[in-house]
Formats: C-alpha cells, structure tokens, sequence
C-alpha cells in the first residue's frame, strides 16, 4: 500500500489506511507440518492450563509426539493436509472486496490473515501491517462465539506482536470479540440448514432432527465465566427462529483432547443416542465452525458419519460451513464499518 501524507494546519498527517486482521487457528497443510503444530497448539497456556505454566512444553512435547501418527493419518483422509489457510485466505480477498467496493470505497483498505498456531502466524501478520503504515486496524476473529482458547488467546498474541515491533503507538486498534448474534451470521446458516433438510426423502417436522455440533472447551473455563457455551446456545435460539419450523434440535460438542473434563454432551454420544430414540434423519451443523478443516472433514464427514450408519440413522446430511458464502462476507463487512463508525468515524465520514 503506497503512502501519502497531506498538510492539515501546518501538521503533515498520514492518510488514513484501514486494515482488518482475521483471526484463526491455522492448521497442518502437510503431513510434516503436523508434529509441529500440534506442538505449538498444546504449548499455549490458554489451550491446556496448568497449575505449573513451566509444565506446558514438556506436556505439549509429549502430547504432540504421541498424537501426530494418529493425526497425521486423519490429515491423509482429508487430502494430506488442512484447508484452513487456502479458505482463510480467499475469506480475507473476499472480504477485502466487499469493503473496498460497497462499504469503504474512499480509504485504502486492506485484509490480513493472522493463525495463531500454523503459517501465517500473527507475528508475521502485524509485521506486515506495521510496514504497510496502516493507521486503523480492526481486528476480527473468525471466531463467532467467545473463549478465552480462541479470540482471546489470538487478541494477545497480537498485542504481544505489536508490542515487540515496537509499531503499536502509530496504529488505532479496535476489536471486534465475538459476533454470535450478528443477522446475517444467523440467516446465511439458517439458509444452508434449509438447503440441506430439503434433501430429506421424508419431510416430516418431527422426523428431520438437527445437531448442533460445536467445538468444545476445557469445563473449568466455562465455570471461571467463560461465555462460549452460552454465546453458542444464543446462536443456536437465533438460528431456529430464523429457520421458522419447529424441528427437533439439540446441541453437542465434539474435538475433545487430554484426560481433563471438557465441555459435552459428546457428538458421538449424541448421535447414538438419537438413534436409540427411534431418529433416522440427522442434519449436522457444525455451529462453532465458518471454514472447513479437519474438525469438519474428518470428524464430522468421516468419524460421525460411521457412527451413524453403524447405528442406523438413515439419512444423515452435514451442513457446509459458510466459507466464502457471500451474505456471510457481506456481514463480516458490515461489522468492520460499524466498528469504525463508532471509535473511528473520521474515516467513514472521508
């Protein structure tokens, strides 16, 4: 981005460059990629707390060194690898355009990716966002409902990186930290549930049974306040309501790591316990998810779906992710611009 200055009363002040960073988790995009990830995941003390902090990396050693064959053989399922950086990237190009076209057509702007686990890490993103002079971030996890584990572990590592790069006084921030009851979140997903029950053989309401399948967290978050599980039962009320049938729906959690109690019920359970109930049309949702990686095509597409053929659920239909879904970009702009309309509204006003 090439930069300008103008004169304002005698003070020569940058021209106002607007940057969105997106938050991610970032996964393995090759099967050597794998240990390493694995290890700088459970190395983060906002994914595995421990009572002694200095015990993180000989644990995240440990667990990386005994998971990766597994893992890496659920990444040769799904292609050989993540992804979640080629989708997160085409959100970002997607996003970026919809902003310079229908919400900030007068400033330069620009959409960066920031993982917190795989490349490109958010280090290297505000690095880059330091040298291209942007003057007005905002950052945006990818994220829709809020955990410490997830938006709050990305927002600082970012402000760990500015910190370090010494460009944090030169750049106004603003955070976006969850996005759970956003419209056009909530309708863009109730859109691709319908699609999806319309492909039922059997149209009954009360045969065509919905799960929402979320990313589960450790519990003792969710008992130290964290308000991840009720954001994702907010969206799930929304959801419903928007879809306007009252189908059958329940809530799970799936992804599960370590000995430690997490936060269920589990997938797994849940659909053998529907199927004990009689239910033979299963849609999935995975709620928690706007991207498609390996918790979606293998555990979801894979895993579950053998549960539910071994257990005699007929037809089982697993709702994509939102990805590049143009009304779900178009919301993801609306809430940059609204962000900056509030704390920053001398570049709306442009």
């Amino acid at each position: 981005m090439a930069g300008k200055e103008h004169s304002n009363g005698g003070k020569t002040t940058a021209e106002p460059r607007v940057g969105v960073i997106l938050f991610n988790l970032g996964g393995p995009e090759t099967l050597d990629d794998v240990q390493p990830f694995l290890y700088k995941l459970f190395s983060d003390p906002e994914t595995i707390r421990l009572p002694i902090p200095a015990l993180n990396k000989p644990l995240a050693w440990l667990i990386s060194t005994t998971r990766q064959k597994k893992s890496k053989h659920y990444y040769e399922l799904i292609g050989g690898g993540s992804p979640l950086r080629r989708i997160t990237t085409e959100q970002a190009k997607a996003l970026e355009k919809e902003l310079s076209t229908n919400f900030l057509s007068k400033v330069p702007v620009k959409v960066y990716v920031g993982m917190r686990f795989w490349h490109p890490l958010t280090e290297a993103a505000v690095s880059e966002i330091v040298n291209d002079g942007i003057t007005h971030l905002v950052a945006l996890p990818l994220y829709p409902q809020f955990s410490v584990a997830t938006t709050g572990s990305s927002i600082k590592a970012m402000i760990r990186a500015f910190e370090a790069s010494g460009g944090q006084r030169a750049i106004r921030r603003h955070y976006i930290t969850h996005w759970f009851e956003d419209h056009e979140y909530i309708s863009a997903t109730a859109e691709q549930i319908k699609k999806e029950i319309n492909g039922f053989s059997d149209q009954t309401i009360d045969n065509i049974h919905i799960l929402f399948s979320a990313h589960s967290i450790p519990l003792s978050y969710v008992n130290n306040g964290d308000p991840y599980e009720r954001q994702t039962k907010r969206t799930i009320e929304m959801v419903m309501r928007e879809i306007g049938r009252p189908f059958p729906y329940h809530l799970s959690f799936q992804s599960r790591v370590g000995p430690a109690k997490w936060l269920g019920p589990n997938t797994d359970e849940t659909i053998r316990r529907l199927a004990g109930e009689g239910v033979k049309q299963l849609a999935i949702v995975p709620i928690s998810f706007v991207s498609e990686h390996v918790e979606t095509l293998y555990e979801l597409d894979i895993l579950y779906r053998d549960v539910a053929n071994e257990v005699g659920i007929k037809e089982m239909r697993r709702v994509p992710t939102l990805n590049t879904e143009p009304q779900f970009i178009r919301g993801l702009a609306a809430m940059v611009k609204d962000k900056l309309a509030r704390w920053s509204p001398e570049v709306i006003n442009m």
